[in-house]
């Protein structure tokens, strides 16, 4: 059998819910692991609200968090962190510049929370736990250095407005990306060199793979570039239709029913 480094989204993908990963799911990873297969989790959450799964696969790998805006590993003291921020006076401006279409943002450095307004509407996307410091106010007086990631809630329907400012005054420097459908109002702030396919390629390296024994899985358009970079690119059948238009293979179940089992028990050989 072929040793296999394995690349697993979070949500929509490896998850079952937001916060569950299935016991079916979760064993037979574990059995992939004692196989000598090597498992990484690469999401767009933060390590505050990824590390608790983690845990549960009993994980040693490096993680890749803010879709490769910063790569870890807790168990490794001689692995070499990737941390890629977005400079701070770009994010002060496109919010300052925006400011009266924003309902709320937040960036992020770290796991700290550097938070706009402090309100409930917004608190679901803080993923504000596991030792995450949080500090309230303007920017401006509040940030005090370049950030992983940068959150913006736009007034509905005013999203492209900002889209558009970002791709006029920043070409090259910062991207913005709608997270489309029910969240067509958020948009998050990123470099042109953050990708989870950037991350997984990093991380590859270190372990020593090459892509042709990677299998990749996502849901959503920020796992294409992982899903181009590994070997075997898997979007799940639950996967937003631009994503599978990038996957060799599209799983026959979904993320909640053990989709990635499903198709790992017939991929892996």
């Amino acid at each position: 059998m072929k040793k296999y480094l394995i690349a697993l989204d979070l949500d929509g993908t490896l998850l079952s819910d937001w916060q569950t990963i299935s016991d079916k799911t979760k064993n037979y990873l574990k059995e992939l692991d004692k196989q000598g297969h090597d498992i990484v989790i690469a999401t767009g959450r933060p390590f505050r609200s990824s590390e608790k799964f983690y845990d549960e696969l009993e994980l040693k790998t490096p993680m890749i968090n803010y879709n490769g805006g910063l790569i870890t590993n807790k168990h490794d003291p001689n692995f070499e962190p990737t941390s890629i921020t977005i400079p701070k006076e770009y994010v002060i401006d496109i919010f300052n510049s925006n400011k009266d279409i924003i309902e709320n943002a937040f960036g992020e450095i770290g796991d700290d929370i550097y938070l706009y307004k402090d309100t409930e509407k917004i608190r679901p996307l803080l993923h504000y736990f596991n030792g995450a410091g949080l500090t309230v106010g303007n920017f401006d007086e509040i940030l005090p250095s370049d950030t992983n990631g940068f959150l913006i809630v736009a007034h509905h329907g005013k999203a492209q407005i900002i889209e558009d400012y970002v791709a006029k005054h920043y070409q090259g420097k910062v991207l913005a990306r709608n997270w489309g459908s029910h969240y067509n109002y958020v948009l998050e702030l990123y470099t042109p060199e953050t990708s989870k396919g950037n991350g997984l390629k990093y991380v590859a390296e270190h372990l020593g793979y090459t892509p042709e024994n990677i299998i990749a899985f996502g849901d959503a358009h920020n796992d294409i570039e992982m899903l181009q970079y590994a070997g075997t690119g898997v979007a799940m059948i639950n996967a937003q239709e631009v994503l599978k238009e990038h996957a060799d293979i599209i799983t026959e179940y979904s993320n909640e029913e053990d989709g990635i089992v499903h198709y790992l028990k017939n991929g892996i050989r």
